[in-house]
């Protein structure tokens, strides 16, 4: 019997009345039981794997406070580091991320060959190694500049750790997000451009309006894969004096020598942050339609 047949026969309780010649309203229990019916109300089963570890995270803590307890009291002010290392940096990285995309695509050769210099370049030097440039030898750099141009306070910058943490991960995470962004908006067909330059938008409104609001719905999977990468990423910060999760760790590790309780602690803090922005990335593609015809 088809859906439509389901609905007239049954009707249901607490269904509204139907006006004459109207097909009855189906409830909320009716529409259940259509096949392939989905009610947006389900609660992710990969939600109960993010309370198993939570719950192993607490229950390590509370039957075993010596040392458990006292490496969470150590490492704690590293994850909240971690945090919001992730968030702010994410935030920079959508920005540069867009730009970088609409210049690739860009048909001006100035841009799209600036664009395209700064993701090729970018892309071919490990994050490790960048992070360490940007922390031992861009304030030389700046430091040499006001020098040069007698301005005291470049001459005698000192680096900043967590904000050029920040920029490496930036100038890095931008240059893949530019991709992203540029095939996302490369997936929108040509004719919805054509469209908008005939109802009268220019080119800025045609992309504001009618093609980043559907280029966005089709980048969100990787750009949710690219945050979680971000937070693991992160723990490379450690290696230039950031006190991120991993290098709280690691002084933690290096006073009391329990390797094998500091990481596996570590490690599950680290799953609990990665789960959780997981099923957050999946209920937003659910809730936005990602995958729906």
């Amino acid at each position: 019997m088809s859906p439509l047949g389901l609905f007239k026969k049954t009707g249901g309780p607490g269904a509204r009345r139907p006006a004459p010649g109207e097909d009855p309203v189906p409830t909320r229990e009716e529409l259940g039981r259509v096949p392939g019916a989905d009610l947006g109300y389900r609660l992710d089963p990969w939600w109960w794997l993010v309370v198993a570890i939570t719950g192993l995270v607490i229950a390590l803590i509370v039957w075993r406070a010596d040392p458990f307890l006292d490496i969470f009291l150590f490492v704690r002010d590293g994850v909240v580091v971690t945090i919001v290392l992730t968030l702010s940096s994410f935030g920079l990285i959508l920005i540069v991320g867009l730009l970088g995309g609409l210049g690739r695509i860009a048909r001006n050769p100035v841009v799209h060959f600036v664009a395209s210099l700064y993701v090729e370049i970018v892309r071919g030097i490990p994050l490790l190694v960048q992070l360490i440039w940007w922390y031992f030898a861009a304030p030389v750099v700046i430091q040499a500049v006001g020098t040069a141009l007698h301005i005291s306070a470049l001459a005698e910058y000192r680096a900043n750790a967590i904000l050029l943490a920040i920029i490496g991960l930036v100038v890095c995470y931008g240059a893949y997000m530019s991709e992203i962004f540029r095939a996302g908006i490369l997936s929108i067909h040509r004719g919805q451009m054509e469209a908008a330059r005939s109802l009268g938008m220019n080119y800025f409104q045609a992309m504001r309006y009618v093609i980043l609001p559907q280029a966005m719905r089709v980048v969100l999977p990787p750009v949710g894969n690219e945050f979680i990468m971000l937070m693991k990423d992160t723990s490379l910060v450690s290696v230039v004096a950031v006190a991120d999760l991993t290098r709280r760790g690691r002084e933690f590790m290096a006073v009391h020598f329990n390797p094998i309780e500091v990481w596996t602690l570590v490690a599950l803090l680290y799953l609990i942050m990665t789960l959780f922005s997981a099923r957050f990335i999946a209920w937003l593609e659910k809730r936005r339609g990602v995958g729906s015809s």
